[in-house]
C-alpha cells in the first residue's frame, strides 16, 4: 500500500508532508498513519513541521471514500479523525505548518492545530466551506478557529463558507507569515528549532496550559457534537451534495 505521509528529518526536526495525490484528501489511511507517525516524532524529535503540496495543503476530507462509508465505519473514522486534530493540537513539541497550496475544510482544520501557520505568498485559498455542503465546522476545529482568530471573526467564517486569499487569512490572524514558496518550508523549520531552543520542560507546559480547556471541554461534549455532526452527514439531501462535491476530486 503507497503510503500518505512522507517523515523526514532536518537536523532534530522532523518535517512531516502529506502525499497522497495533488489534492492531499484525508483518507482514513492517512488519519492512521499520521497517528502513528506522531507516536513516535513525539520521542525523537525536537519540534515538528507539517507541510502539503505546491497545489494542494489539502482539499479536506476524502469524500469519494467517505461517501461509501456506512455510519458504522463512517462513525469510527470520525472518532479517529478528531482523536489526530487533538493529539495534533496537545502535541507538547513546537510544531509549525507550512502552507503552500490550497488549505480548505479538512486541510484549514490540519492547519489550525499547530502553534504557528507560515504560508505562501502565491495566489492560493483557505477557508472552512462545511456549511455550503450542509455540514456543521466540526467541535473541536470550532473550539480552534475561535481561539486563534477570535469568536467574531471565526463566526463570520463558518457562517460565510468562503475561502480567502493567504494575504486575507494573515490579516486576521489566521495565518502568522507569508514566505515565498521556494523558501517556505526553510523558514518553518528554522521558527520550530528556535523554539525547540526554549527550556522543553517550560514549553510543553505553557502549551498544555493553552490546549487544556479545549481538551476538557472537547471531551465533555465529544459525543454528543460528534453525533449531530453523523446526523447532518447521513441527512439524505446532504448525501445528494457531498456526492456531487466529490465528483471534484
Amino acid at each position: 500500500m503507497v503510503k500518505t505521509i512522507e517523515v523526514a528529518k532536518q537536523g532534530n526536526i522532523t518535517v512531516l508532508s502529506l502525499n497522497n495525490g495533488v489534492t492531499n484528501a484525508i483518507s482514513p489511511q492517512m488519519v492512521k498513519e499520521l497517528s502513528a507517525a506522531l507516536k513516535t516524532i513525539q520521542f525523537d524529535s525536537e519540534g515538528l513541521v507539517l507541510c502539503g503540496g505546491e497545489k494542494f495543503f489539502s482539499i479536506g476530507l476524502d469524500l469519494p471514500a467517505l461517501i461509501e462509508l456506512d455510519q458504522a465505519a463512517m462513525a469510527a473514522f470520525w472518532e479517529e479523525f478528531n482523536q489526530l486534530i487533538l493529539d495534533l493540537y496537545i502535541f507538547p513539541l513546537p510544531a509549525v505548518s507550512a502552507v503552500a497550496g490550497h488549505a480548505v475544510a479538512g486541510g484549514n482544520i490540519l492547519a489550525l492545530t499547530s502553534d504557528y501557520r507560515f504560508a505562501a505568498s502565491e495566489s492560493r485559498k483557505i477557508g472552512l466551506n462545511e456549511i455550503t455542503l450542509g455540514i456543521p465546522v466540526p467541535f473541536l476545529p470550532d473550539m480552534l478557529l475561535k481561539q486563534v482568530v477570535g469568536e467574531r471573526r471565526a463566526i463570520r467564517m463558518m457562517y460565510s463558507g468562503a475561502f480567502m486569499s493567504l494575504p486575507e487569512a494573515e490579516a486576521i490572524g489566521l495565518v502568522d507569515e507569508l514566505h515565498p514558496v521556494e523558501t517556505l518550508q526553510q523558514a518553518a523549520v528554522e521558527k520550530v528549532a528556535a523554539m525547540a531552543k526554549l527550556q522543553p520542560a517550560a514549553f510543553a507546559a505553557i502549551k498544555a496550559n493553552y490546549t487544556e480547556p479545549v481538551r476538557q471541554r472537547y471531551l465533555q461534549e465529544a459525543a454528543a457534537q460528534n453525533a449531530a455532526f453523523l446526523d447532518c452527514w447521513f441527512n439524505d439531501q446532504v448525501q445528494v451534495g457531498l456526492r456531487e462535491a466529490a465528483k471534484n476530486f
